[in-house]
Formats: structure tokens, C-alpha cells, sequence
């Protein structure tokens, strides 16, 4: 399982939570698995989130594969223009 790490400022939505194991093969999976855990939270995932997988930051990734022994961080995305 990757090892998932939140912003703390979900934590409100997430009901404290900012770490988790989760079991998915790319971004996408996971932002359907944290919806599912966490309702509230599902809206914002895909419209207002990068991740960073291994130390490898990505702003639009749903296809990005994510190993079984991966550290995945979410963070707002940075908005330009």
C-alpha cells in the first residue's frame, strides 16, 4: 500500500486524518478512494490538487502510476497566469 499524506488543512474534512495507507494503481484511483472515505473532500480533489509521488511532483496526474511502496503527497495547486 502507498502511504497517502494530506495537507493539514483538510483536516476538518477528513476528520483529522492527514496519513493513510490506501491501495491504488494510479491518482485517479486514489482521488475515487478518498472520496469514498471522505465525501466531503471529493469535489476539491481533482480540480484542486497536485501530487507529489516519490518525491516527483505532478500538477495534472490522474494517470500517474503510483507503487505499492510509494509516498504520495497531496498540495494545493498553484494557480498562474
Amino acid at each position: 500500500m502507498a502511504r497517502i499524506i494530506l495537507p493539514s488543512n483538510l483536516a476538518e474534512l477528513t476528520g483529522g486524518e492527514t496519513e493513510l495507507e490506501l491501495a491504488a494503481g494510479n491518482v485517479r484511483q486514489l482521488f475515487e478512494l478518498l472520496g469514498e472515505r471522505y465525501p466531503q473532500l471529493r469535489i476539491y480533489l481533482e480540480a484542486d490538487f497536485g501530487v507529489a509521488i516519490d518525491g516527483e511532483t505532478y500538477q495534472d496526474a490522474l494517470l500517474q502510476p503510483i507503487g505499492s511502496g510509494s509516498e504520495v503527497i497531496l498540495f494545493p495547486k498553484i494557480a498562474g497566469g
